[in-house]
């Protein structure tokens, strides 16, 4: 961690200058359009209802849609190992403290079942469990951790292995794809959860459809992904770190600048909350309030609701 921290200060003694000139000039924050992200570099495709609102989402770069898929998958087998510790420097140690709210926000209940999809690592299943152990006293909740990439899960099974949730079975392992969890029944469990996954999907919508099938009517459904900054000035220093300080990290922490590129580029062409809030209406969750909850000015959001009890 004190590499990082000398790394990100290099970063930003480097570029004192660019910080300077983004606080006098207070230009807002260009953010992505999801008409246009979805017909800049594929041909337009007829919508139907039950993909709209679209999320596709492209690098900007001509990559097309149908190839995202491959692309994440090598960028994680390459970062596995050390992927916590990524997201420790993408968020400037702040992604623990998210992670810890966003399961105090859940607010689990004894006996829950957890779908974790994109969650290899297992840093919320853990805390999930943790949760569940110290707040609530019980011992029969489960989490059910789901990955497409099979490098990430092989961490998380690392870090689980000596665990007594591993031995009683309260956490199991599968890979799977967000967009077709075909192994998981319909409303089978309590609470769907992703976090810092959406932004690597080629079509988050049909992973949102995904989620509705298999929750429960009345459970939950808990999102946590990179958000937009709307505030003028830390808006533009976060676009700035985005496209510049987090590939020169990259670069000098681990020599290659190219992954963490497409990693922040990912990020970077999410849609805006309140569009991927209005996605999530749209597959049938009830999400209460504006949708979502802005962790440190919208670096990090939070999406909490629940299906239909009569669904």
């Amino acid at each position: 961690m004190t590499n990082i921290r000398q790394a990100f200060a290099r970063v930003c003694n480097a570029n004192m200058g660019t910080f300077t000139n983004i606080i006098k000039q207070q230009q807002p924050l260009a953010l992505p359009s999801i008409r246009a992200m979805s017909s800049a570099s594929t041909p337009k495709q007829k919508a139907t209802a039950t993909d709209s609102p679209t999320l596709d989402m492209l690098y900007g770069d001509n990559v097309p849609i149908s190839a995202k898929k491959d692309i994440m998958g090598d960028v994680y087998c390459k970062v596995a190992d050390r992927y916590d510790a990524v997201s420790d420097m993408i968020s400037m140690s702040m992604n623990k403290r998210w992670k810890q709210r966003f399961i105090e926000q859940m607010r689990p209940m004894p006996g829950d079942k957890m779908l974790d999809v994109a969650g290899g690592t297992c840093e919320v299943a853990r805390r999930y469990l943790q949760y569940q152990d110290t707040v609530n006293h019980d011992t029969t909740s489960s989490v059910h951790v789901v990955d497409f990439n099979d490098s990430m899960l092989q961490v998380g099974r690392r870090r689980m292995a000596q665990s007594s949730w591993m031995d009683n079975e309260r956490v199991t392992f599968a890979q799977g794809n967000a967009e077709d969890l075909a192994d998981v029944p319909d409303n089978s469990v309590d609470i769907y959860c992703i976090s810092a996954g959406m932004h690597n999907l080629p079509h988050p919508e049909r992973a949102l459809r995904e989620a509705y099938r298999v929750v429960k009517p009345g459970g939950r459904f808990a999102c946590l992904e990179y958000g937009h900054t709307d505030t003028p000035v830390i808006g533009q220093i976060c676009r700035w770190y985005w496209d510049t300080g987090i590939p020169f990290l990259g670069q000098v922490l681990a020599n290659d600048r190219a992954s963490y590129e497409r990693l922040a580029r990912s990020v970077r062409t999410f849609p805006h909350q309140k569009r991927f809030a209005q996605a999530i209406r749209h597959a049938g969750f009830h999400l209460p309030g504006a949708g979502y909850e802005l962790y440190q000015w919208g670096m990090m959001v939070a999406y909490i609701g629940s299906k239909p009890r009569t669904a």
